[in-house]
């Protein structure tokens, strides 16, 4: 799964990055610790100009069908091979496709126990990357309209797999075109673990279990204690 990542790169990069007028982006702040039900920016398409925007969004998908606001804490993530199938992602994933930015994400090695390692996963170039994410627009019988939005997830690669049996699905720029267009492409042909030798992760701090901590210092590297993968 992906429950927590980081964005520390500025709006103007991620609008030049994105190909997104830098003077229509929301106001956000860099994002170290990112969890579940926070806002975050996504970049969809316009539905009425068919340009790229960034909007904030709230991470925990709720279909537009549903009654209640509940599904959110089990829909952060939604399985790339199930999405189709599945009744909270498939209309999404036809036709509400978005790209989530971000320049690390956090998973956590079990050691024994309840002991567990903190990895951040980021790529060699140090680009920023983008998630392959689904959004709804839910409707509450009162108050205000919600947008919120899921992280597709994938199999491991080879980078990943000692840590998780998952990770985020992170697409390639080249495909952003093609994954913001449903219509273009079938979703299995982008949905693949992104290449393990263009990724490095790197152990960090325990702090960022704390979704409190949010500072730049959660992506510092620290030295894996006793009984570690990489020892």
């Amino acid at each position: 799964m992906c429950g927590r990542f980081a964005r520390r790169s500025t709006q103007e990069l991620l609008a030049d990055w994105f190909d997104i007028d830098p003077e229509e982006m929301p106001w956000f702040a860099p994002s170290y610790n990112a969890a579940p039900q926070s806002y975050q920016p996504v970049v969809r398409l316009n539905p009425a100009s068919g340009r790229r925007e960034a909007a904030l969004l709230r991470w925990g998908l709720i279909p537009h069908w549903a009654k209640e606001a509940n599904f959110s804490a089990n829909t952060i993530n939604a399985r790339a091979e199930d999405a189709a199938a599945k009744p909270a992602f498939r209309e999404a994933l036809k036709k509400r496709r978005c790209l989530i930015p971000a320049d690390a994400f956090y998973e956590w090695q079990r050691l024994s126990g309840q002991t567990r390692r903190p990895y951040a996963f980021a790529l060699q170039s140090g680009d920023p990357y983008a998630f392959a994410g689904l959004w709804d627009c839910w409707r509450p019988r009162e108050g205000e309209i919600l947008e919120t939005f899921s992280i597709l997830t994938t199999a491991p690669n080879e980078i990943m797999a000692p840590i998780h049996n998952r990770m985020p699905v992170i697409l390639k720029p080249s495909h952003y075109d093609s994954w913001l267009a449903p219509e273009s492409t079938a979703p299995g042909d982008l949905l693949r673990p992104y290449p393990a030798e263009e990724m490095r992760l790197w152990p960090v701090s325990e702090r960022v279990g704390n979704v409190r901590n949010n500072d730049p210092s959660l992506l510092d590297e620290e030295e894996p204690r006793q009984g570690s993968l990489f020892e």
